[in-house]
């Protein structure tokens, strides 16, 4: 039994899980909690800010994932993000990229939790939103049942109480951000001892998992499960999100129907956003694991690139529609 206030959410992804890649989401799931890419403070405070904060209404909840090592500047990215309209600010303490390393954030900051704490203060004191923390279990040398309960302590005593675990360490020397989510061994166990030693604590798993069936497995008292590129991958499990985290009457969309929700979409931005070309590379996945599949991928990716985004959708749509009549 799921217990009450679960969260289920979408990982913030690089590339990812734009705002054109939020919206297909929000089609399959009503209640899945989705989060933007992470965006660096300076970027927020000095950059195009429609251009990197602005989503459409039909994404909420959305979350906004910030990184940065700054408190004033996090705090000043966090009121801005707040007056955007999302729900959420996340700091990120988890990217292992050699970039977010150099500026001396990511999950560097591992090794600074009095700085992290300092941080989440900053943020949490400009915004009257929720501000929660994305973390590893480690990095490094760190051993993590030493140093992920000290980290949870000195944070949660600033006053946070909502942490993302990505249940792997990170190795910020010698293994690329590819490598870091999957060459790390999961340690899903440590993550649940920690909700039994913070109980007052709001924990959610993050990290390797590919089904809502080994999350469900996994969890155990845990306050939620984030998924990411399983989601990205395969996005048709979103829609067991809903009935299987939430108690919600099974989704009957089909994904015909959805396919026609994106051309209406896409035919609604294409004008005035360029930035939905992306669409046609979030949607690969539809039909993973139906019939016809490659063949849809192959449409769209092939499709003439001239056509809008909503015309490459619906040509390879009418090419899987027309290779399961012949088939039939």
């Amino acid at each position: 039994m799921i217990k009450q206030g679960f969260t289920f959410s979408v990982a913030p992804m690089m590339d990812w899980t734009d705002r054109h890649c939020r919206v297909f989401h929000r089609m399959l799931s009503v209640r899945a909690l989705l989060y933007s890419e992470m965006v660096v403070a300076d970027a927020v405070i000095h950059g195009n800010r429609d251009y990197l904060l602005g989503f459409h209404a039909r994404e909420q909840p959305v979350a906004l994932q910030i990184g940065g090592c700054d408190p004033a500047k996090l705090a000043q990215a966090s009121r801005i993000g707040a007056d955007y309209g999302y729900m959420e600010i996340n700091l990120n303490v988890g990217c292992p990229s050699d970039r977010v390393q150099a500026g001396r954030f990511g999950a560097s900051l591992m090794a600074e939790p009095e700085l992290v704490a300092e941080c989440f203060a900053a943020m949490q004191g400009a915004v009257n939103i929720p501000v929660t923390i994305k973390c590893r279990i480690g990095i490094d040398e760190q051993e993590p049942r030493e140093i992920l309960p000290e980290f949870l302590k000195t944070v949660s005593a600033a006053g946070c109480e909502n942490f993302i675990v990505h249940a792997r360490k990170a190795w910020l020397k010698g293994l690329s951000p590819k490598e870091n989510r999957t060459i790390p061994p999961l340690d899903y166990t440590l993550v649940r001892e920690m909700k039994a030693r913070f109980a007052h604590l709001k924990l959610t798993l993050n990290g390797g998992l590919s089904t809502l069936e080994q999350a469900l497995a996994e969890i155990g008292d845990l306050d939620g499960v984030m998924l990411g590129r399983a989601a990205y991958h395969n996005p048709w499990i979103l829609s067991r999100v809903d009935e299987v985290f939430y108690g919600a009457s099974p989704n009957l969309i089909t994904r015909s129907e959805v396919v026609k929700e994106l051309i209406a979409y896409a035919q609604s931005v294409e004008e005035t956003d360029p930035t939905v070309k992306a669409l046609t590379r979030h949607i690969m996945g539809l039909f993973h694991g139906e019939k016809g599949a490659r063949l849809w991928r192959r449409s769209l990716s092939e499709a003439d690139s001239s056509l809008t985004p909503s015309a490459r959708i619906e040509t390879a749509f009418k090419a899987l529609v027309r290779a399961k009549e012949k088939a039939a």
